[in-house]
């Protein structure tokens, strides 16, 4: 008996039909894969790999559309209050003392770089309208080519992706990056749990999404609580309970993009855990980096690993013996955890309360007790200093984790059993078309 074997250009193998010919043969019709089907399967995975990373683009770009809205509705305020002095410096320009002339006038002065401010972030915010359109009409292309399992343009459509990602970089260091310049008092949203932990939102996740994780205690902890909603963790209900398979160990975690990352517990090990398919994706140790109380803050408790979340992405807060107890900082690659670059800050970590990143600038604390201010600020983008006089009000006294959102623009605090938020102030330096 023999088999014949019709190609068919779908993909898969199956078998179609059988039969047995009057001589005896065994007839069978098979579809069998085409030509390049072997090679498909690669490019499959790299498709979706592209699908994920437009779907991070297009969620960056919805929180960038919160922030930007915001910044703009502040802007126009500070228009309006332009014209109004305008008007009555026009208006009065006879009736007026000539002290109060010249303060008007002086007022008038200083408001008016904010027109040229305020035409940019118009132009900026037509330019988000016009990426997001892109993002839309590239993600329809790329479910288009999925849906064929083909692999066509894929090279082009790489390099469309890798664009977007660049220029949508480029608008959150434009529109939503400063240096700060103020903290606002405490918003206590719960008393909840012992004397030290963390809790934080997704600083990668859309408008939509405001979950809330919560872990108590500063070392061996297993049991990171879900709540579905910021409401619900006010009033602790509708949560789901994650078991880490390996505990953790200070209060320095951060969620970022469905994913925890965190300090294995007596090691130097960086541990990404994905809160949906509730395993390790990936672990790495941070070379000569302290652990298990040797380089921690002023506090202790295991803080020798900071991990944060900025308008750049991850980071990592640290000390090694080789920089002699000073702070480092490195960013990290959030797929493999490896160190891309590091900065010595040059600042005793165990002189620091804690710290935190904004726009590539690492802030620290002079103290984690009553009367701490914002002391000392690293920029990783000069890699330069200054000391800074930043005072925030420290309502219960004992602060044990510090985290800036990107997301929200805003402090996530643990503060003695109080979780806690602040709003932050950044101070905006634009170019315009006509500066140097």
């Amino acid at each position: 008996m023999s088999l014949t074997l019709f190609q068919s250009p779908e993909e898969g193998w199956q078998l179609y039909t059988s039969a047995q010919a009057p001589d005896g043969k065994c007839i069978c019709t098979a579809v069998i894969p085409a030509q390049s089907t072997c090679s498909r399967d690669g490019r499959s995975r790299e498709l979706r790999q592209l699908m994920e990373k437009v779907q991070n683009v297009s969620q960056s770009m919805e929180v960038l559309e919160l922030r930007t809205y915001r910044d703009l509705q502040y802007v126009r305020s500070m228009e309006t209050l332009m014209r109004s002095l305008d008007a009555r410096l026009r208006a009065a320009d006879g009736s007026l003392s000539a002290k109060s002339f010249q303060e008007l006038k002086d007022r008038m002065t200083e408001l008016l770089p904010l027109s040229s401010v305020l035409e940019q972030y118009k132009a900026d915010t037509r330019t988000i309208v016009r990426l997001r359109e892109e993002v839309r009409n590239l993600s329809s292309s790329l479910a288009a080519i999925q849906e064929e399992m083909g692999a066509y343009g894929y090279e082009d459509l790489q390099q469309r992706v890798m664009a977007l990602e660049a220029r949508l970089h480029a608008c959150a260091q434009k529109l939503g990056c400063g240096k700060l310049t103020g903290v606002s008092n405490p918003i206590t949203i719960r008393a909840m749990g012992s004397r030290f932990g963390s809790w934080m939102t997704d600083t990668m996740a859309p408008s939509a999404d405001s979950r809330v994780w919560y872990m108590d205690g500063y070392y061996k902890g297993r049991r990171v609580l879900e709540f579905r909603t910021l409401g619900d963790f006010i009033k602790g209900q509708n949560f789901i309970q994650h078991l880490l398979p390996q505990p953790w160990a200070g209060t320095g975690h951060v969620v970022y993009n469905g994913s925890l990352f965190y300090n294995k517990y007596q090691s130097n090990v960086v541990v990404k855990y994905h809160f949906r398919s509730r395993s390790v994706l990936v672990q790495r140790s941070l070379p000569g980096a302290g652990y298990n109380n040797t380089f921690p803050y002023s506090w202790g408790g295991f803080s020798d690993m900071d991990f944060m979340v900025d308008e750049s992405g991850l980071w990592a807060v640290y000390t090694t013996n080789q920089n002699a107890g000073n702070i480092v900082v490195s960013r990290l690659d959030p797929h493999t955890l490896e160190v891309m670059r590091s900065w010595d800050t040059g600042y005793p970590k165990r002189s620091a309360g804690e710290a935190f990143m904004i726009c590539g600038v690492l802030y620290v604390t002079n103290s984690h007790l009553a009367g701490a201010k914002v002391y000392f600020a690293y920029f990783t983008n000069t890699s330069s200093y200054e000391y800074t006089d930043v005072p925030f009000h420290n309502q219960y006294s004992h602060i044990s984790m510090l985290d800036y959102n990107p997301r929200e623009r805003a402090l996530y605090t643990w503060n003695n059993g109080h979780q806690v938020l602040y709003n932050v102030t950044l101070f905006h330096v634009i170019s315009t078309a006509g500066d140097p």
